[in-house]
């Protein structure tokens, strides 16, 4: 693909430019690398001073802090775990918090896992709103806290947490019968044996005397009917037991089933699994985790273990000061060495345009890609300067030529030197349709450089486009004794607008018929690819020699050097071909042998 005239070679070199000055810059002399190796050596800076710093002042203060965790407050963990255990939410919490308050002296709050306060024991807005920056324990009774809830075991799940296993009144009066009529069996209390009611209200029996132990020493009393499930424990079990055996599934173990113990009766270890389908199942039923935060009255969680005292203030300010002056320090000289040649880039852009500055390119970094860039930039602003007065030039010598040409005969006529007949209106009316095509081609390309070239694609047959441009242009093959033949292999197809697609190939086709002497031939053949569709219009003409063909596409250049219009043509066909061809998302090239012919090259998409 050949590069826009307007950017000619200096696209080309400047991309060149480009490459070389990106490929010269090495890794340790990246303006990136620099400018992150500076604030490495900053943040290392501040965070060796600050971590001395702390280890120096404040290490036993942090070893105080967590030895003094809920030291004292157990018994307000486990009233509140115990509390969200048995509700599925924290609405009527409020009066348990202040029993708690009245009890322990403390002020207490919970907060959602987001700080928004659920309920306060402090009848005081302000003092509620103020909570210490860190929390003193998150209540959760699927997973407690082991060091101040050891009774909920390995699984961390609060026994209080029963969940769908609460039994029914009546359920509780049938069992709470039949354990006593087994307690009695057994020999009642003092024979080693005890009644104990767990949190959903089952009782089961506690055996204290090895010599009951067993099933052989339950004398006959029938001890395992009692841990049989009832009625409101059968769905639950059987749906954990489910989801246990779900998980088991997935990690290719063997099933396993329940009691009401929720112990297994044989299969491999599923502690995993259990602990999880568990919590899935209590999730509902318990109140979703909280923050807890337990304070004095005053708002303090414990009494202060450090003091700043004046050697630390000292200190601390010390350090600050030393970074701070490394820190400008290191600015100032990173800085005044970047600052410098934007600088000059700035007071370069400043001159007027007349003068295209060029900046000395003194650095290997990125630095001096912007100033190789920037000459680059400059380079081809002065090409296309010079490009805009050529352009000027131009237009005034072809709009000059039949002007002068109307004026003289208009003045011939109008001094009665010339007649005022039909020659002669003809050769006027010829001249005007000159100008007009000039006008009409200038308009084209103004529409296309202001991106306003309005494309109203269609879906079209390629076939159809060549022979209706064949047939075009026939007449005028046929007076320049030119053989004009079409060929298109298959039949392909394209979107595109057919009126500009056909001035595309008959600019190509007209201009094909003006260099190509009488006897050759002008061929129109299109071909499609996997992605493209290629139209190629061949001459056997004059051809174009090798330093001519980049200049084809420029506009009012013509090959003969004296810009006569002896071919015709205004000089902006093949700038408009190839502007029109943009527009339509492809391409266009020339290939030309001299004195063998030339082949334009238009690939479109599909």
């Amino acid at each position: 693909m050949r590069a826009e005239p307007e950017l000619g070679t200096a696209g080309g070199s400047g991309t060149k430019s480009r490459a070389r000055v990106r490929a010269k810059v090495p890794l340790h002399r990246s303006l990136l690398v620099r400018l992150l190796a500076t604030s490495v050596m900053i943040a290392v800076c501040s965070v060796a001073a600050t971590a001395w710093l702390a280890a120096r002042t404040t290490s036993s203060a942090i070893q105080q802090e967590q030895g003094q965790l809920l030291s004292s407050d157990t018994d307000i963990y486990d009233t509140l775990v115990g509390y969200a255990a048995a509700h599925p939410n924290w609405n009527g919490v409020a009066p348990t918090l202040r029993r708690l308050a009245e009890q322990t002296g403390r002020r207490i709050t919970l907060t959602t896992q987001t700080r928004r306060t659920i309920a306060t024991s402090s009848t005081t807005p302000t003092a509620a709103a103020a909570l210490p920056t860190r929390a003193s324990a998150v209540v959760d009774p699927l997973h407690t806290d082991p060091a101040l809830l050891p009774d909920a075991g390995a699984n961390r799940i609060d026994p209080r947490a029963v969940g769908p296993y609460r039994l029914t009144a009546a359920e509780r009066e049938s069992l709470s019968g039949r354990a006593h009529k087994l307690l009695a069996c057994l020999g009642g209390p003092g024979s080693g044996a005890a009644l104990v009611v767990g949190p959903s209200g089952r009782p089961s029996i506690k055996i204290t005397n090895s010599a009951l132990g067993g099933v052989s020493g339950d004398r006959g009393c029938g001890l395992a009917g009692l841990a049989l499930p009832v009625a409101s424990e059968r769905e639950p079990l059987d749906r954990l037991t489910s989801m246990v055996n779900d998980c088991l599934r997935r990690r290719h173990l063997e099933p396993v089933k329940f009691g009401v113990d929720f112990v297994v009766y044989g299969g491999p270890p599923t502690q995993t699994c259990l602990d999880t389908a568990r919590r899935d199942q209590l999730t509902p039923y318990v109140a979703p985790a909280a923050l807890l935060f337990v304070a004095t009255p005053t708002g303090s969680t414990t009494t202060p273990a450090f003091h700043f005292t004046s050697a630390n203030t000292t200190r601390v300010a010390g350090v600050a000061g030393l970074v701070l002056l490394v820190t400008v320090a290191v600015t100032v000289v990173v800085g005044t060495r970047l600052v410098r040649p934007l600088r000059a880039l700035a007071d370069a852009a400043r001159r007027p345009v007349e003068e295209h500055q060029r900046v000395p390119v003194t650095t290997n970094d990125e630095i001096g890609y912007l100033a190789a860039a920037f000459n680059d930039l400059a380079q081809r602003r002065e090409r296309m300067e010079g490009q805009r007065k050529a352009m000027v030039s131009d237009v005034a010598h072809e709009l000059r030529t039949p002007l002068s040409t109307i004026r003289s005969w208009l003045e011939a006529v109008q001094d009665g030197i010339a007649t005022s007949d039909q020659a002669l209106v003809d050769s006027l009316l010829e001249e005007a349709l000159l100008l007009q095509h000039i006008v009409d081609d200038l308009q084209d390309l103004a529409e296309a450089d202001a991106g306003q070239l309005r494309i109203h694609p269609e879906p079209l047959l390629v076939r159809d486009l060549l022979d209706h441009v064949a047939t075009a242009h026939l007449g005028r093959a046929e007076t320049a004794g030119v053989t004009l033949a079409t060929r298109a292999d298959g039949d392909p197809e394209l979107s595109g607008d057919p009126v500009r697609l056909r001035q595309v190939i008959g600019n190509l086709v007209s201009n094909a018929i003006r260099h190509t002497p009488p006897g050759g031939t002008v061929t129109l053949c299109a071909h499609r690819t996997a992605d493209h569709v290629t139209i190629e219009v061949a001459d056997t003409g004059t051809g174009i020699s090798a330093e001519d063909l980049p200049r084809v596409f420029d506009r009012f250049w013509r090959a003969e050097k004296s810009r006569s219009r002896r071919t015709g043509g205004s000089g902006l066909g093949l700038a408009i071909v190839r502007r029109l061809t943009e527009a339509h998302g492809g391409t266009v090239t020339v290939s030309s042998t001299v004195g063998a012919g030339t082949v334009f090259t238009v690939r479109l998409p599909v």
